[in-house]
């Protein structure tokens, strides 16, 4: 293992992955190059490709208890690049500042765990437990050949994981401020309303499908879902999309169809919010046609082991405890959760993610590679740690 300091070593990982252009279900090559960093210090790796996606699980240590760093080598398009400062795959460091598509989501997550364990394992005695890595290049599309499909191979083989961070962006305005500990649930509806075609002039003759649904629209909006608990805020619906058209000015539509999405937390099942929608509709008398998408079900990390290492650590290393949050999007936490383990994300600031000129300050990823070192101290020497 190289002797060069934290900051050379994180900089320069993380400027190797940036200039590797895995938009999308695409590698480009970023996890072998992981890889080859983590055999030197005696991970043994292994690839779990499906489908087109490349899935990336590496472990060192047989025994117990098992932490996990996860997250993903993917990025969003970088949309059209004169619309950058610089080459979206040409890392570029100004005043401090690192630029290029993935610098903050995730890639500077990625190249901090990996250097944060390099540090960790070149001190001190082994750990009392094992260090995993599970990445996926597939969090940024379908997300369903990347991490779900890597959890239920474990699962399948009883490989369990008892502790993981993934290294999203979740900080909001400095770094560590906020730490995820869960995430609200995303059910989509697809939906069709039929009517019958007519002349605007008859409408005693056609059945408006516009008309029909407007007052049970407006039902979903009114209904009161919940309150929210002391983790979750309350569930939130909206129509992401309506359309209906019967092809001239003088023509009321067929069909009418609608897209919404519920983000809901753990005061519902997915099924539960599923039969609500559907009384809802069948009271209006709506003849339609529904199809339902389960991004994921909601999950929560409760206070105990992990959190309190997480937050202790940032604590120390920010000057202030994190907030402890479930807002946002869905993650792979998602997929994780679900298999009995306490997971958190915690990583660098989220401001410019998917965005042109999207940049990290590399002394936030300095600091994070200290915080995830500090975290593996407290959890796998715990002796040592006090």
């Amino acid at each position: 293992m190289s002797h060069d300091p934290t900051d050379a070593r994180v900089a320069s990982l993380l400027a190797d992955l940036v200039r590797r252009p895995s938009v999308t279900p695409a590698d480009a090559g970023c996890q072998a190059l992981l890889a080859e960093r983590l055999e030197r210090l005696g991970f043994t790796c292994e690839s779990l490709p499906f489908g087109d996606v490349t899935n990336l699980w590496a472990r060192r240590g047989s025994a117990g208890p098992v932490f996990c760093f996860a997250g993903h080598t993917d990025v969003v398009p970088p949309g059209a690049q004169e619309d950058w400062s610089t080459d979206p795959f040409e890392p570029t460091l100004k005043n401090g500042v690192m630029y290029g598509r993935g610098t903050a989501d995730m890639k500077s997550g990625l190249a901090a765990m990996v250097v944060a364990v390099e540090d960790f394992l070149a001190t001190g005695p082994e750990p009392a437990g094992s260090i995993a890595f599970l990445i996926t290049s597939d969090e940024e599309g379908r997300a369903r050949d990347g991490t779900l499909k890597v959890v239920e191979t474990l699962v399948a083989r009883n490989e369990s994981i008892d502790w993981c961070v993934i290294g999203e962006p979740s900080s909001a305005e400095r770094l560590g401020d906020i730490v995820r500990i869960g995430r609200r649930g995303s059910l989509s509806g697809m939906l069709t309303v039929h009517g019958t075609q007519g002349h605007v002039a008859y409408p005693q003759l056609a059945d408006n499908p516009i008309g029909r649904f407007a007052p049970a629209l407006a039902a979903l909006y009114a209904e009161h879902w919940d309150d929210g608990n002391e983790w979750f805020p309350p569930t939130s619906f909206q129509v992401v999309n309506l359309h209906a058209d019967g092809g001239a000015v003088n023509v009321t539509p067929a069909e009418l169809t609608a897209r919404f999405n519920f983000r809901y937390s753990t005061e519902w099942h997915h099924e539960a919010l599923r039969e609500r929608v559907h009384a809802i509709f069948d009271a209006h008398g709506l003849d339609y046609t529904l199809d339902w998408h389960l991004s994921g079900e909601p999950f929560l990390t409760r206070p105990g082991v992990l959190i309190d290492a997480v937050s202790d650590t940032v604590a120390e290393a920010c000057g202030a405890p994190p907030e402890l949050s479930t807002g946002g999007g869905t993650s792979d936490g998602r997929f994780i959760s679900p298999a009995g383990v306490d997971v958190v994300e915690l990583g660098p600031v989220n401001a410019s993610i998917h965005k042109i000129d999207e940049h990290v300050r590399m002394a936030d990823v300095v600091a994070l590679t200290g915080i995830y070192r500090r975290i593996l101290e407290r959890l796998l020497r715990p002796a040592a740690a006090i």
